[in-house]
């Protein structure tokens, strides 16, 4: 497994989107979240849904995935929301070690 990965979730609102940013970054489960507009599509409870949302894209140590995804799901406004890890493979090691130094790793 890769030491650090890039984990992305959604919410229904700007302001939902800065509160559970705010708050990972404050609780050492990411460095770094940035925070983007984007239009998506699902099917939920059986009628396909088309919804603006916000994006976050979270950087954080693999050694602190599962303190975020426990951070995000007991702080987030979905019954049921997204959260996805993607091994970051390479990187900037200056940039990195800043990642080990904010989440504590």
């Amino acid at each position: 497994m890769a030491d650090y990965v890039q984990v992305v979730t959604t919410t229904d609102s700007e302001q939902a989107a800065a509160t559970l940013a705010r708050s990972i970054v404050e609780a050492h489960g990411g460095a770094c979240v940035q925070v983007m507009p984007i239009r998506s599509f699902y099917r939920w409870e059986g009628t396909v849904q088309d919804d603006p949302e916000w994006q976050l894209q979270i950087k954080t140590s693999a050694a602190r995935l599962d303190h975020l995804i426990e951070h995000i799901t007991t702080q987030h406004p979905y019954d049921v929301p997204e959260i996805i890890a993607t091994p970051i493979t390479g990187g900037h090691d200056a940039y990195l070690s800043w990642v080990d130094e904010e989440t504590g790793s």
